[in-house]
């Protein structure tokens, strides 16, 4: 084994240590692959987008579905009404500024749902590129650090209850542990408004994949698509479980599920726990394989219009939201 295989291989396992955060894995990450320094390339990417998705199912055992239903019609609608502009307003941009469409898609989905989880989930289902997650993962990753540590000043200035700046941080900050952190350090009240908005919109997480998915299905469906060449055999027709499972990729199913099982049949708060805490040490040990997979030229193809996008997708949301969360909240 060689000393770049041997240094790739301690940080990889580094990177499941619990003080570890998901950023600075990203970061090391992509200086390990711009210093030339990556090793294992292919079964890192095989391997990273397996954890990922592993990672989201354990994701759902930390998610009861009666916390969202507790939080009432008028948060929900709050939630789906902020989605939905996100996801406008950022395609709009995304044109606008001729940013790739499938990095694009990841800025709507991160910046709308919850950050890192929802690009993964995004990403491994309209199959993106390393390159394309990174440069995804990275912008929104710098501007939820920064919404952490400039919101509550924000929020005591402008005197926001408690309710108004939980509701806030939701929807405006990107990552779920970055709103609770956010939450807390603001007061109990605020914690617990934005927990609850925030796992409201972390479901979104599954109807946002399925239509991906469904896109993706359609375009492959589409007749415009080049005929199998002459003398090349034709593939085997798909099968109902075949399709099924190219609109529902089976960790969206077993997320549900798994939310399922914590809703209605229960999971200990140990179990939980340890399950919530190694899903986010798996992401983050993924987001450092994702990182080591990105090279000077893709970055080079991805260009600065992703962080241009997503700066501005996130002040014209955090914008909005607090102006209407002042006059309803």
């Amino acid at each position: 084994m060689t000393p770049r295989q041997i240094l790739f291989l301690v940080l990889a396992a580094a990177c499941l240590l619990p003080g570890v955060a998901a950023p600075v894995a990203l970061g090391v990450g992509v200086v390990v692959a711009l210093l030339g320094l990556a090793a294992f390339e292919k079964p890192a990417k095989q391997f990273s987008r397996l954890i990922i998705q592993c990672a989201i199912v354990l994701l759902g055992f930390s998610i009861d579905l009666h916390q969202v239903v507790q939080a009432g019609t008028s948060g929900l609608a709050f939630a789906a009404g902020t989605i939905v502009l996100t996801f406008g307003l950022g395609w709009l941009l995304g044109r606008a500024l001729g940013t790739d469409p499938k990095v694009s898609t990841l800025l709507c989905a991160g910046t709308a749902i919850c950050g890192g989880s929802a690009i993964a989930a995004t990403g491994a289902v309209i199959r993106a590129s390393d390159a394309q997650m990174s440069v995804a993962l990275a912008a929104v990753f710098v501007l939820n650090a920064i919404a952490l540590y400039l919101f509550p000043p924000i929020g005591h200035a402008l005197e926001l209850s408690q309710a108004q700046f939980g509701a806030w941080a939701a929807v405006a900050i990107h990552d779920m542990s970055s709103v609770v952190a956010a939450g807390k350090v603001y007061g109990d009240e605020a914690l617990q408004q934005a927990t609850v908005i925030k796992l409201a919109r972390v479901l979104w997480i599954v109807p946002v994949s399925l239509l991906a998915g469904w896109i993706l299905a359609r375009q492959a469906a589409d007749p415009a698509t080049p005929a199998t060449p002459a003398g090349a055999a034709a593939p085997p027709p798909r099968t109902l479980l075949a399709r099924v499972g190219t609109i529902i990729p089976w960790f969206i199913a077993l997320f549900v599920l798994a939310s399922v099982i914590r809703t209605y049949a229960g999971v200990p708060a140990g179990l939980a726990d340890g399950l919530k805490a190694a899903a986010k040490q798996g992401m983050v040990l993924a987001l450092f394989l994702i990182g080591s997979g990105l090279s000077r030229r893709a970055l080079t193809q991805v260009g600065w219009r992703p962080f241009a996008q997503a700066a501005v997708l996130w002040l014209v949301v955090s914008v909005v939201a607090l102006l209407v969360i002042r006059r309803v909240v």
